[in-house]
């Protein structure tokens, strides 16, 4: 299903994820990649929704009930030129998208609510996805699933959080 001829978005099964996609670098909970999850998809032909395949936060068993009802499929993936925000945005302006982020230090994980402004390197180990961007008063961010979001623009490469650094997202 392409939420583009279709206009909406239909949210997928992170939970498949973490059960299923468990050979080579994925394993679950213990952390993975985003292109190894686009491999998983294209190989398992395609990915059911969250309200099927709900998430719990902790590692399963894979269901294969849950699973075989897919949602959506991909025939392949692009990464984003790795440390260019302009290409981030440019890619985000037209689908959301897959990012790695940096959420290691405290102030990132006891963040609420507004703009992210703490402290966060580029040391990636969280994946997450950039749905949009905004400007406000004169301060641009990302918007982040998950209702948090974190400022963009900055003078280094990489982008706050390393957030321009490992994105890419699938193709049709």
């Amino acid at each position: 299903m392409d939420w583009r001829k279709k206009g909406k978005l239909v949210s997928l099964s992170e939970q498949e994820l973490v059960d299923c996609d468990t050979k080579g670098e994925d394993q679950g909970c213990s952390g993975g990649l985003m292109d190894d999850a686009f491999k998983f998809i294209i190989a398992n032909k395609g990915l059911t929704t969250e309200a099927n395949y709900p998430y719990s936060a902790a590692d399963g068993s894979c269901s294969a009930s849950k699973e075989g009802n897919h949602a959506a499929t991909i025939k392949g993936y692009e990464d984003v030129p790795t440390n260019s925000e302009s290409a981030l945005l440019k890619a985000v302006a037209n689908q959301p998208i897959s990012v790695a982020i940096d959420a290691g230090d405290s102030s990132f994980q006891l963040y609420e609510s507004g703009i992210f402004t703490g402290e966060c390197g580029t040391e990636l180990d969280h994946g997450v996805t950039a749905v949009g961007y905004g400007d406000s008063g004169g301060m641009k961010y990302w918007l982040i699933k998950n209702s948090w979001g974190t400022q963009r623009d900055i003078p280094a490469k990489e982008g706050i959080c390393g957030i321009a650094m490992q994105a890419s997202y699938p193709t049709a």
